[in-house]
């Protein structure tokens, strides 16, 4: 049985930090590229950063660039979003995806970060 498991959002205020981690399970997680992904209310959701499965080369959204850093444990089956400098649009629900071509494509249930003072 497929899971990915959020954890590590809540409140901070605008400037602050939190480390989202996303643990999977069911499927062979070092053949899959992970994205981070949020959806804000009344918006689309959008892809905020993604590591592939060989080389984890990143890749970020430009409203993130040098505030988020994505990262994978193999080991650990476990991704990582670290976030700094958060702004208050950044307030978002934070999902985790496991994307493998043919192999499936895989959600969790999401993580609510909100950013206010």
């Amino acid at each position: 049985q497929v899971q990915l498991v959020e954890s590590g959002g809540g409140l901070v205020q605008p400037g602050g930090s939190l480390r989202l981690s996303c643990a999977a399970s069911g499927f062979t997680f070092s053949f899959y590229d992970m994205n981070w992904y949020r959806q804000a209310p009344g918006k689309e959701r959008e892809l905020v950063a993604g590591i592939s499965n060989g080389n984890a080369r990143t890749n970020y959204a430009d409203s993130v660039k040098g505030r988020f850093t994505i990262s994978r444990d193999n080991a650990k089956n476990t991704v990582y979003l670290q976030m700094n400098s958060l702004k208050p649009e950044d307030t978002a629900v934070y999902y985790c995806n496991a994307r493998g071509g043919l192999m499936g494509d895989f959600w969790g249930q999401g993580t609510q970060v909100t950013v206010s003072s």
